[in-house]
C-alpha cells in the first residue's frame, strides 16, 4: 500500500496495482533526463502543464524505479492505464503532486503544483 508521507503513490498499470515514488535517484535521473539543473528547474518544467507522451513515460518510468521496480522506458510504452494517455497522465500528475507539494492527498485529476514551495 502506497504511503502519500512518503512521496508514494498507488496505481493501476496492466491492471495491477503499483507503486511509484520519485526518490532522490529517481529525481536526479529525471533532472537528466530533462537536462534540468536543479529541483526548482525540473518543477518549473513539469509546471508548464505541458507534457509529452515521452515525458509521462519517463515520469512513470522513474517513479516504477523509485519505488523498486526493475522497469524500462521501453517497457513502461508497452504498458496500459485505465483511459489510456489520459490515465498515465493522471499517475504523473498525481507522483507529481505528492513529490513536490507534500503529503496532502493528491486527488485523481489534480494537476501537478511542483512549483509551489512547502510550507515550513
Amino acid at each position: 500500500m502506497a504511503n502519500l508521507r512518503r512521496g508514494e503513490i498507488e496505481a493501476i498499470i496492466d491492471g495491477r496495482p503499483h507503486t511509484l515514488c520519485l526518490t532522490l535517484g529517481a529525481l536526479a535521473e529525471l533532472e537528466a533526463t530533462f537536462g534540468a539543473g536543479d529541483l526548482a528547474a525540473l518543477g518549473d518544467r513539469f509546471s508548464s502543464g505541458r507534457l509529452s507522451a515521452r515525458d509521462l513515460i519517463r515520469i512513470v518510468g522513474a517513479g516504477l524505479r523509485g519505488a523498486g521496480e526493475p522497469v524500462s522506458d521501453d517497457e513502461v510504452a508497452a504498458m496500459r492505464a485505465d483511459g489510456g494517455a489520459v490515465g498515465f497522465a493522471d499517475i504523473a500528475a498525481r507522483l507529481l503532486t505528492v513529490t513536490f507539494a507534500g503529503s496532502g492527498t493528491p486527488e485523481a485529476g489534480a494537476g501537478p503544483t511542483p512549483g509551489r514551495k512547502a510550507a515550513r
